[in-house]
């Protein structure tokens, strides 16, 4: 046996959930650009559970369930308001989903139907988790969710207790979109050994989020925006980025594993940088970034990947930086349980080996002579 570092390369499972071929990233086989234009993130959550794109009558049998779901035991609630304010958001979420389990009484039930209602549950809880916690962490109670609009509009709300722009929902929808799935990446994968051993669906999505929390996963869009601070203005990313390059230091938000053309989803989050950077008045942000762009691609061959122009949307919607990484969750959540569902299916125990390169031949030398 020989050992592939990051297992990159190595195929370790059939999936009919979403796939990458040819930097052309689908979801059950629809092209994410067409997704992108033209589905909503419930219809794409769907497609993601169900295998296809639901009817009106489905959707909104599916919108009522979300609205019905999304509403957090009281008693998770008060949980949040005992960790220590500096929490990471990332810790707070993952501690609280697996909270949920405890106060769902199907937590245990195996059968197909308990999982998709716990799929659905999931879906709809997470973002009044993330709501609740950055409300709390500023001394303010969280606001209950709204009956009948959708995961988009429901999370603005629940963060700011305003109605949210319609601008702005339907920004975030499409980020919502863009992040649903991604074949069998780092938190997905974690997912899927977890409840290969036929553990429950709230360790699996628990497992995903503590992948997720890492910067080489979901945390790079808040690296990105901290590189964005940093460099402070237009006039001094030229400096900026040519000293980090001469320094052959990492630029995040810039390359993929699995694109060497581009990552398809990052074109959608650049032109809803330059409309919310138009619609606030404040167009830096998005100039900044392309000029970024345009140093690293140029001198790098690189190109922007999906956390890159996600920063300065989520900033420009004056989303706090360290829910960027919660928000992916609120997306990645549909696939993490799409995927969990499909492991469910079809189980068999994630058990691969490792190459052993310690030392051969030791023996047990007596203690009295080490």
């Amino acid at each position: 046996m020989t050992a592939t570092k990051g297992l990159e390369g190595i195929v370790a499972t059939t999936s009919s959930i979403s796939s990458i071929i040819d930097g052309v990233l689908t979801y059950r086989g629809i092209d994410i650009d067409d997704l992108a234009e033209h589905a909503s993130f419930e219809e794409v959550a769907y497609l993601l559970w169900y295998g296809k794109l639901p009817n009106q009558s489905e959707l909104d049998e599916l919108l009522g369930q979300l609205s019905a779901y999304a509403a957090v035991p009281a008693g998770v609630l008060e949980q949040l308001k005992l960790y220590p304010k500096n929490t990471n958001s990332m810790a707070a979420l993952r501690t609280a989903v697996s909270s949920l389990a405890l106060f769902d009484e199907s937590a245990n039930d195996m059968s197909q139907e308990a999982n998709i209602k716990k799929a659905i549950k999931i879906q709809a809880q997470i973002p009044t988790l993330v709501a609740a916690f950055s409300r709390i962490r500023q001394g303010q109670e969280p606001v209950a969710p709204k009956s009948g609009v959708s995961i988009a509009y429901n999370f603005l709300y629940m963060l700011t207790g305003q109605e949210p722009d319609q601008v702005a929902v339907k920004a975030l929808d499409q980020a919502l979109v863009l992040h649903a799935d991604h074949e069998l990446n780092a938190s997905t994968f974690a997912a899927r050994v977890t409840v290969a051993t036929l553990s429950d669906i709230y360790s699996g999505v628990t497992s995903a989020i503590g992948a997720l929390k890492g910067p080489l996963h979901g945390g790079a869009n808040e690296a990105v925006m901290v590189m964005l601070e940093e460099i402070g203005s237009f006039e001094n990313v030229e400096s900026y980025i040519n000293a980090k390059l001469a320094n052959k230091e990492k630029i995040m938000g810039f390359g993929h594993r699995v694109y060497k053309g581009g990552d398809p989803r990052a074109k959608h989050l650049q032109k809803m940088s330059r409309e919310l950077g138009k619609l606030t008045g404040n167009m830096e942000l998005y100039e900044m970034s392309v000029k970024i762009e345009e140093l690293v691609t140029g001198q790098k061959g690189l190109k922007p990947n999906v956390d890159f122009y996600s920063a300065s949307v989520y900033t420009t919607l004056e989303i706090p930086r360290d829910l960027f990484t919660p928000i992916f969750a609120i997306s990645r959540a549909s696939g993490w349980t799409a995927h969990i569902l499909e492991q469910y299916e079809n189980n068999r125990l994630i058990r691969p080996r490792a190459e052993y390169t310690g030392p051969v031949d030791q023996k047990v030398t007596p203690i009295t002579q080490r």
